[in-house]
Formats: structure tokens, sequence, C-alpha cells
């Protein structure tokens, strides 16, 4: 099977990993440098063409779109599903997962566990919001971002209004959140694959340092969590439409809350933390895609020669 995997980089680790997987499992993987595809949008015959030729026999990509260019990449994405081939997360699941407003308004209306979380867009209206999110301390965070950029711990209220005064200048668009003290640092990121937590770990943040993000000093152990925890997980990546997701958790007082769905989380610390093949599990995935496929396109086959009202001609085409 030809798969491609979609990354700018093909140095990166999680990239690396996913090319060694394929291979060992005697498949034939390329990486594409998805902002230099460009597409031909026919609803007879849609194409992607990449350094001057059609990018052929492709049977299923891997989508590793980094959040700086989501537009292009699930455009991309997009294509291909047109084109027939499949994508081991589609287009509209990252697309839910990159605005943070989005996805954890889809999270709520199905009951997930959230942070208090308020939204506004004047700044007459930030005394009143920093008091629905029970006051500082709060966090401000920018609806799309990674990584941890774009997320300020504001330890007083006057702090917290000046920040989100601050980013409401530059226009952009911020969330609000209550600030969950008990969890001391430290999240929990679970990786789905399909219908279940495949590895787990716990992320801790450097002292002095709220955010658990490795790329931020973040310490990364393995970490057995609860059913709830592992529900919670499962359902937050379902919601999103998502196959793959790195669903990231806070033990709060009141239960697992979700602070985020990464729709292209990292493999180097998860593989690290667990010692798991998690790229091969992926592979897996698509394998079991296809092989559900197959099955399927059998049996459809398989009703139409037994349908009386299919001709004798039309058998023997079959």
């Amino acid at each position: 099977m030809r798969i491609a995997i979609l990354s700018r980089n093909k140095k990166l680790y999680s990239t690396r990993r996913l090319m060694e997987a394929a291979k060992e499992r005697g498949h034939d993987p390329v990486v594409v440098d998805f902002v230099r595809c460009y597409m031909n949008i026919a609803s007879h015959n849609p194409t992607i063409h990449y350094h001057g030729k059609e990018l052929k026999n492709i049977q299923a990509v891997i989508p590793r779109i980094g959040a700086s260019v989501s537009f292009y990449g699930t455009a991309v994405v997009r294509q291909f599903e047109m084109m027939g081939v499949f994508s081991l997360n589609k287009s509209i699941g990252i697309t839910r997962s990159r605005d943070k407003l989005h996805s954890l308004q889809l999270l709520s209306s199905k009951g997930i566990g959230l942070p208090v979380t308020g939204f506004a867009n004047k700044p007459g209206d930030i005394e009143d919001l920093n008091k629905m999110v029970g006051g500082a301390p709060l966090v401000v965070k920018f609806i799309e971002g990674t990584q941890g950029i774009g997320v300020v711990l504001a330890e007083t209220n006057q702090a917290a209004e000046s920040v989100i005064q601050a980013f409401m200048g530059l226009k952009a668009n911020i969330l609000v959140q209550e600030y969950i003290e008990e969890a001391k640092g430290a999240d929990i990121r679970c990786f789905v694959i399909g219908n279940r937590v495949v590895a787990a770990m716990k992320r801790q943040a450097k002292e002095g340092e709220f955010r658990s993000n490795i790329h931020r000093g973040g310490k990364a152990r393995l970490i057995k969590i609860t059913p709830e925890e592992r529900s919670t997980a499962v359902r937050s990546a379902k919601i999103m439409g998502l196959t793959v997701a790195g669903v990231d958790i806070l033990r709060s007082n009141h239960g697992p809350v979700v602070i985020e769905v990464n729709s292209t989380p990292g493999l180097e610390g998860i593989e690290a933390a667990s010692g798991k093949d998690i790229a091969g599990m992926m592979i897996e995935a698509i394998e079991k895609h296809m092989r559900i496929q197959k099955a399927r396109s059998k049996k459809s086959l398989a009703k139409r020669m037994a349908s009386p009202s299919l001709s004798h001609e039309l058998r023997a085409s079959l």
C-alpha cells in the first residue's frame, strides 16, 4: 500500500517513525510536503499535483498538519478525500480541533467535563467575564495555538484585565478559563487510536511554569488512567471526528476536564514514556480500515450477484 505522510519536514521524529513503521509492515510510504501540493478541483476528475507531476496511486494519507498552515493543509486533505483516498484523520476533524472555541462548544454539548470557559469580544465585558470563570488566577489563551504558545496565567484580576485588553487590542480571539489549581501544573496526554487509549502519560511542568508541554520543558512519565479518564478521552476524540488524537486532561476536584484535543499529536514523548510502538499502531489502524472496506466491497458484490434483477450479461461483466 502506498501511504502519503503529509508533513513539511521529513526529519521530524514523528514523520521518521511513521516512515519506519510503514516500511516495517511492508508498505511504500512517501513524505509529501502538502504546502507544495496544488489542486485541480474538478467534479469529474479531482487531482493533486506535486513538483510538477500528478500525485497518483496513493491509497492512504496520514495528515501531520501544523497549526500555522491549517487552512491549506486541510484543503489538501479534503482534496485527497474527494479522490477517494482514505485519510487517517478526516479534514473536518482537524478543522474542528484547531478552533479551540468550536471544539469546546462541541465537547460541552455532549457532556464532556471542561474548565469553566468564557469568550467575549468587547473590553467592556472583561470584568464580568473574569467573574464568570471564578476570578483570578485564570488562564488566557488564543483560540488557535499549539505547544503552549499564546497561553498566559494571570494571577490577579488586574493582570487578567491587562492581558485580555492587550490581546483584544491586537484583534486576537481569546478564551478565558478557570485555573485548575489542584492539577499542580500537570496534565495527562491520552493518545487515542480508534476506540481506545493506547497510551497515556503525565506531563509535569518545570518549576515556575504552569504549562506542562514537553516543548516548554515539561517532563513526561507513564501513568495509569482511570476508567472515567479513559472514557472521556475516547469520547472526546469521537466527538471531534478524529481517529488519532492526543486528548489533554486535567485532574480536577470535580473529575477529569478536557483542555484540548490535538489532531496532530507528537509521537516522541508518548513513545519514550510508554515504550510502545505508537507509529506502528497508526499504520495498523489504516490496515484495519482497508480490510473492512475490502470485506464490505466483497459483501456488496456478492449481494448484487445474488439479485434476481441482475441480468446475465451484467453478471458476466462483473
